[in-house]
């Protein structure tokens, strides 16, 4: 399954295939849940991902101005690790929680599908810079989260995609900005490759919004309340200013989320 490849560029070809099979299986007589597809063996990594780059804790991580070539691949890099940990989220979600209604299943392959896309196209741009994906050190909190989350697909969609994902849009035109200034060929590039991921991410938190709405609403819970004790009990990261509520409404979060966002700190750790 594509969820337990380690070669990162395999996985992308694995992922893409997946979503295409299902896109032609779509209404056919006898079609296979996405949800049944097989456990990994036991004693199989989840994720599968190569041995670089080696794992840090976040505050570990070298911070390179994106000024130089070296920085400017090392913020690449970063965003490249999180696009692939990306993949790896959108297909845990589709094997790991049963009996969820088939557009579940096909929204998340689809998400899986265009992050892998994203890889590659930064992929590729890192490699223009002389480096490829593995060379920088990283940090696993995406995926640590996914760990906290497993059993309880409530608190995967609070935490993951609305939550972690989410604050990519509010950071990914910071980092435009800082591009804008460095006003590099590759920097330019970049730019307008993430342009094509702010996008594709405002679709993809929208699904986890949505389908948070409908587990709350089938669970009788009020969403901003559990949305406030699933972030104490998952000691989710505190989420902090500025906001891109353009990106955010279109995503699907409420005016209650908003003004609650911008006017406490309902994340705060205790």
């Amino acid at each position: 399954m594509a969820l337990c490849i380690q070669e990162p560029e395999s996985k992308v070809v694995s992922t893409h295939a997946l979503f295409a099979a299902n896109l032609l299986n779509q209404g056919a007589e006898g079609q296979i849940d996405p949800a049944e597809a097989p456990k990994p063996p036991v004693g199989t990594e989840l994720p599968g991902r190569p041995l670089r780059p080696s794992l840090v804790p976040p505050m570990q991580v070298p911070h390179r101005s994106p000024f130089t070539p070296e920085g400017l691949a090392a913020l690449l890099h970063a965003i490249c690790h999180i696009e692939l940990n990306a993949i790896n989220l959108a297909l845990d979600a589709v094997w790991r929680f049963p009996d969820m209604p088939e557009s579940f299943y096909r929204d998340w392959l689809r998400v899986a599908d265009e992050e892998a896309s994203h890889f590659t196209l930064l992929h590729e741009l890192l490699q223009t810079l002389g480096h490829q994906y593995g060379d920088f050190p990283a940090h696993d909190g995406l995926w640590e989260m996914c760990v906290k989350t497993q059993n309880d697909i409530t608190a995967r969609m609070a935490l993951v995609p609305r939550t972690l994902e989410a604050r990519g849009l509010d950071a990914t035109p910071l980092i435009q900005s800082r591009l804008k200034k460095v006003n590099s060929p590759a920097a330019l590039r970049a730019v307008a490759v993430l342009d094509v991921i702010l996008r594709d991410e405002i679709g993809h938190v929208a699904i986890g919004n949505r389908w948070y709405g409908w587990l709350c609403a089938r669970q009788g819970l009020e969403p901003v309340a559990h949305y406030r004790a699933l972030a104490r009990l998952h000691n989710a990261p505190r989420l902090r200013p500025p906001y891109n509520l353009e990106a955010r409404r279109s995503a699907g979060f409420t005016p209650k989320e908003l003004d609650e966002l911008q006017n406490s700190e309902p994340h705060q750790s205790r």
